[in-house]
């Protein structure tokens, strides 16, 4: 291939063979010492009946051509230099041409064939443009896409080499992007390079900090890296982002449920300092730990610390009280409490019946457990399978099974077997003999029948009695 200053001069000469009203009468190398990676200008100067034309192109320059050019030029007016970045050079295929002149009387067909050619060549290069932005931006596309291919696939080697060169790179990070490589890592355990990845944005996308501090700390705690979310709790605050309530409340959480109790409770004082209330999953995360524990008298203490005045998160405050006295079957203090709970002005739902009627049935007290039945009716609140468990339990326990009807005459037995009690209930009271004998008909049967009391009753007390006979086999 010719280099493209001879492909000039050559298209020159032929023009001039071709027109004889063409002539070139001067080349000026513009550059004086051009770099190595940059190209030279060749002005060309050419007349045409006298009237003055010039082109500019850009080129490396023969050696014979004079390295300065003259100091004026007669007869020319300005022009603009069409500069072509030196990787596409070896690609040109034509060159813009302005000129600045009056319009010749004598102008052939050939120059104006020449100015549609070379107007048609602009809009082209300006469609290159456009595409080159967009295939970088399907390029950018499929880096990530196969970054995170690779990181959720175990390849952590090469998607940490395609992480580098993105971070290092101009790309307009995706959110989406940095929290699922984050994912992937700690999927996998490395949490060092989790952290660096933090850094990393720190510097180079402080938009995105903030997210990805909240997301890391959310990651470490639900796999019980408290330490690690420690850490980055707190190099999180030294850069000068606050903590919010939700999450100041995942904090207390994932301590409730992977830290010791005394851990949990540091928990909840630093969210207190911090003048953040602490809501309800998380209120419902520490009486678990303190259930799990056995630790009642504390669960009421930390119930009293919050306030039990709280209206928005329910009845779950006093329910949680009432479930800390039944668990030990303090009966004065539950009736007491439960007094209380009136007087603030809160309505018991179908769960406070139910923590008093299972220590009423384990207590063997009828009568305290009819008047809340009674209660429970004139409240409007639909008994549920726990409920008449507890009545079913307490009468068969003391082998009263020839009453069971007298003390059911009053409830529904045709309605369809629900659970709807709390399960925080179970977690300290354990289901009835009745509750757990039923529960499987209803699992193994959803969809298909629908259980009524009165056959679920029914069956359970067949069952009583068959358990109850001696057989013989002789």
């Amino acid at each position: 291939m010719l280099p493209l200053w001879k492909f000039i001069v050559k298209g020159i000469r032929n023009r001039e063979a071709s027109n004889p009203n063409f002539q070139c009468t001067k080349l000026y190398f513009m550059n004086h010492h051009p770099p190595p990676s940059s190209s030279p200008t060749i002005i060309v100067i050419c007349s045409i009946h006298h009237h003055h034309r010039v082109q500019a192109v850009t080129g490396p320059p023969p050696q014979s051509f004079p390295q300065h050019p003259s100091s004026h030029v007669s007869g020319m007016e300005a022009i603009s230099v069409l500069s072509v970045p030196h990787p596409i050079e070896a690609k040109l295929i034509g060159w813009r041409t302005f000129c600045s002149h009056k319009k010749s009387h004598g102008r052939s067909s050939a120059q104006k064939d020449n100015h549609k050619n070379c107007a048609s060549i602009i809009p082209s290069l300006n469609r290159k443009g456009t595409h080159v932005h967009k295939l970088q931006s399907e390029d950018n596309s499929t880096m990530t896409t196969l970054m995170l291919y690779n990181a959720n696939n175990g390849f952590f080697t090469q998607a940490d080499s395609i992480w580098n060169e993105i971070i290092n790179s101009c790309y307009n990070l995706d959110i989406h992007t940095v929290l699922g490589l984050i994912d992937a890592y700690i999927e996998g355990r490395l949490f060092d390079e989790v952290i660096q990845i933090i850094h990393q944005i720190s510097l180079r996308h402080p938009e995105l900090q903030h997210q990805v501090y909240a997301h890391t700390i959310s990651c470490f705690g639900k796999i019980g890296e408290l330490e690690l979310m420690e850490n980055t709790l707190k190099d999180m605050v030294s850069k000068g982002f606050l903590v919010d309530s939700v999450m100041g409340n995942a904090y207390i959480i994932y301590y409730s449920r992977f830290g010791s109790i005394p851990m949990m409770e540091n928990a909840y004082k630093r969210l207190k300092s911090s003048r953040l209330l602490v809501e309800k999953d998380g209120i419902r995360a520490i009486s678990v730990a303190y259930i799990r524990d056995k630790k009642f008298h504390s669960l009421g203490s930390f119930l009293r610390d919050v306030g039990l005045g709280r209206r928005n998160v329910g009845n779950l405050l006093w329910n949680l009280l009432l479930l800390s006295y039944a668990a030990n079957f303090k009966m004065k203090s539950l009736q007491r409490e439960f007094l209380n709970m009136l007087e603030a002005g809160y309505e018991p739902d179908l769960t406070t019946f139910n923590i008093r009627a299972v220590a009423f049935s384990k207590m063997s007290l009828f009568w305290d457990l009819h008047l809340s039945l009674e209660h429970m009716k004139h409240n409007g609140i639909f008994p549920d399978l726990v409920t008449y468990g507890c009545v079913v339990d307490a009468y068969l326990d003391r082998r009263l099974g020839k009453n069971l009807d007298f003390a059911l005459r009053k409830m529904n037995v045709n309605d369809s077997g629900v659970v709807l009690t709390d399960h925080l209930v179970f977690e300290v009271l354990g289901k009835g003999d009745f509750h757990s004998s039923s529960e499987p008909l209803l699992e193994f049967n959803r969809g298909k029948k629908r259980w009524s009391y009165k056959e679920l009753i029914a069956t359970y007390v067949k069952k009583k009695y068959r358990s109850n006979q001696i057989f013989w086999n002789y």
